[in-house]
Parts: structure tokens; C-alpha cells; sequence
């Protein structure tokens, strides 16, 4: 695994979010000219790539071995990851042997995980979007059941995701996240426009608006390319402006709340 990787790996998991299959594919040519246009600086920079690959499929073994055996499922939901990435040949290979390693009982998880953060710090979303990964594996491999669901859990109080933000994953993953799953738009249901915002249905009219400005706010491009987003991220950020805003839509026209 080299360098090179960085943008494309990273630009492929953005990509996997914004648009399935084809999304990723994205993803992996604006990776690919991240990687052509940007040399990282220091060891942190220039390993980047390689910390968050590896770290990506040793903890969806380590999650999958949760119950003390991995399933058929649960090798399926990850080898389902590797497919939507277009990993090539050597890179699937790579993946399953950090796969396989995380399943073993003395993988340092802590290790890892603080590993995963040094490499991310400052970068919340690469952070978020790594727990949306090993959520949507643990929901094909197991529907989220005990005691996968304790370990997810853990997972995100150590990547900072809170409770609502939990919930509110999961939800959005449930309804159309992932492969073979009903996609949430432009047919967006008012709870799972409710969840895009991240807001309960019970909000009064001037919270759900601010939640939907702070969304916004949150995952406008030209804000986080500002902030130092990759050009491999772009993509991704402009799919989920777009989504938050079929959301508000949606959410609008059930409370007839006015521009």
C-alpha cells in the first residue's frame, strides 16, 4: 500500500456514501487527482491513506467477531464494502487480511482506534463517515443485533458520535443508505427527512429551521473546501447539501412553514 492511495481510498468511502456503487467510482477519480495535485507533509500526512484503509477493515473484523464467530453475513456485508469501493484485485486482498486481523484476539482495538484519531484530527467528517462504514457493515452482517450493537455503540462514544447522532445514523442507513436498501431520495418519507436534519418530528417550527441552517452549514462545499476539504470530498459534501435540502423541503411543505 503506498502514498498514493490516500486520495483514492478516501475519495472512494466519500464516494460510497454520496451515490452507491457509481458514487464511489466518483469518488475514486476525484481521489486520484487529489493524489496527482497534493504531497502531504510529515509521516502523519503521508500515511494517512494507509492508517484509514487499514484501520477501516480491522475494526469491521474486530466488530463482526463480536458475538465470538463470524458469520457467512457478516463476511458478506464487508466483502460488499470492498465491491461498492471497486477495490482492485491486490487492494481486496489487502482488505481482507486487515479483515481477517482484526478478528484475532490480541488486535489492539484502543490501539487503533487512538491511531485513527491522531490521523484524523481536526477532520471530524473523515471520523463520522469511518463509524457510518462499520454501521452500515454491522447492519447487513447482523441487523445491528446484540451484542454488535454494544460494540458499535462503544465505537462511537470513542469517535465522539453522540446518542442523537447515532440514532439519527442508523436511521438514515435503515432507510436508504445502503446496498439494497430503498433509496431516501428524491421519495424522502417525512421521518426520514426528520432524520437528514437531525431533528425530532416534535421540534418547533424555528428548531427545525435552525437545524436545517446548521446542516447546511455543516456540509456546504464551498465552506468546507475553505476549511481544507480535499477535492476528492467535494463531491460528497454537494450530495448531502442536496439531500439536506430535499430534506427541508419535504419538512417544509408537511408544516407549511414559509421561505
Amino acid at each position: 500500500m503506498t502514498t498514493r492511495w490516500s486520495g483514492k481510498i478516501i475519495g472512494g468511502l466519500i464516494g460510497l456514501f454520496a451515490g452507491g456503487p457509481f458514487g464511489a467510482a466518483i469518488g475514486a477519480v476525484l481521489g486520484h487527482q487529489y493524489d496527482q495535485n497534493t504531497r502531504p507533509a510529515g509521516a502523519v500526512g503521508r500515511n494517512f491513506g494507509a492508517h484509514f484503509f487499514s484501520a477501516t477493515f480491522e475494526v469491521m473484523g474486530h466488530i463482526a467477531k463480536a458475538d465470538g464467530r463470524v458469520s457467512e453475513r457478516e463476511i458478506a456485508a464487508a466483502r460488499a464494502v470492498m465491491a461498492a469501493l471497486r477495490l482492485d484485485e491486490p487492494s481486496v486482498h489487502a482488505a481482507i487480511a486487515c479483515f481477517r486481523r482484526g478478528k484475532q484476539p490480541d488486535f489492539d482495538y484502543a490501539g487503533t482506534i487512538h491511531s485513527l484519531r491522531a490521523v484524523c484530527a481536526g477532520r471530524p467528517d473523515l471520523l463520522r463517515i469511518f463509524f457510518e462504514i462499520q454501521m452500515r457493515a454491522a447492519l447487513d452482517g447482523t441487523d445491528l443485533a446484540p451484542p454488535t450493537r454494544d460494540h458499535v455503540r462503544r465505537l462511537a462514544q470513542s469517535l465522539g458520535i453522540s446518542a442523537p447522532e447515532f440514532a439519527h445514523i442508523e436511521a438514515a442507513l435503515r432507510s436508504g443508505g445502503r446496498p439494497g436498501a430503498r433509496p431516501a431520495a428524491p421519495g424522502l418519507s417525512l421521518e426520514e427527512a426528520y432524520s437528514v436534519l437531525e431533528v425530532g418530528a416534535g421540534a418547533t417550527d424555528a428548531e427545525v429551521t435552525k437545524a436545517y441552517r446548521r446542516q447546511l452549514s455543516r456540509h456546504h462545499p464551498d465552506k468546507l473546501k475553505a476549511n481544507g476539504l480535499p477535492d476528492s470530498m467535494i463531491e460528497h459534501a454537494k450530495e448531502r447539501t442536496q439531500q439536506i435540502i430535499l430534506a427541508w423541503e419535504r419538512v417544509r411543505a408537511a408544516r407549511g412553514i414559509r421561505s
